[in-house]
């Protein structure tokens, strides 16, 4: 019997159908569900992950990194609201829910969360990389399958077509020319 759901979501489109899954198990089962996001600041794009420790690589480099520093607060005040949101709706739908924002490498926070929370089941999105793709910039379903101490239930993403496939090498390609 499931009694606690730990649906871990990061901020792209596809989180939402993740999340309503995990909903639905949990309605389903009438167990108690945590929606879990990690914050990495080595995986945020527009976020420069030198401000957080500058002058453990570089004791020589004194840069005010205050702008840095406003837009990461910024990040983890946006992804609580947006967390907040998430348990808001999953609530409103019946289901007793939490949330919980972490700062850390996600694949092994998941599973560190989950161990600690005692989950039953993690719920978790597949993007649909392969191969080299995958290889190169690893896989938190992978990991998470993996390493959990509990089942994992895993949401596929779209799985890219050959066209995007190969629209995708010609970008990369064009790029390193």
């Amino acid at each position: 019997m499931l009694k606690k759901i730990i649906v871990a979501i990061d901020s792209l489109s596809m989180s939402q159908h993740v999340f309503d899954e995990a909903v639905y198990l949990a309605k389903a089962t009438d167990a108690k569900l945590m929606v879990l996001h990690v914050l990495s600041p080595l995986d945020e794009q527009y976020i420069d992950p030198l401000f957080l420790q500058p002058t453990i690589l570089y004791p020589e480099l004194q840069i005010n990194n205050s702008k840095y520093a406003n837009d990461w607060e910024n990040l983890k005040k946006d992804r609580l609201n947006w967390l907040h949101f998430m348990c808001k709706q999953a609530t409103e739908l019946g289901v007793k829910a939490e949330f919980s924002q972490n700062i850390g490498e996600p694949s092994r926070m998941i599973c560190d969360i989950a161990r600690n929370w005692e989950a039953d089941v993690i719920v978790i999105g597949r993007r649909g990389r392969r191969g080299i793709s995958e290889f190169i910039m690893g896989s938190v379903s992978n990991y998470v399958l993996h390493h959990a101490h509990c089942s994992v239930f895993i949401v596929q993403g779209k799985i890219a077509d050959f066209k995007e496939i190969h629209e995708e090498r010609a970008e990369k390609a064009e790029v390193l020319r």
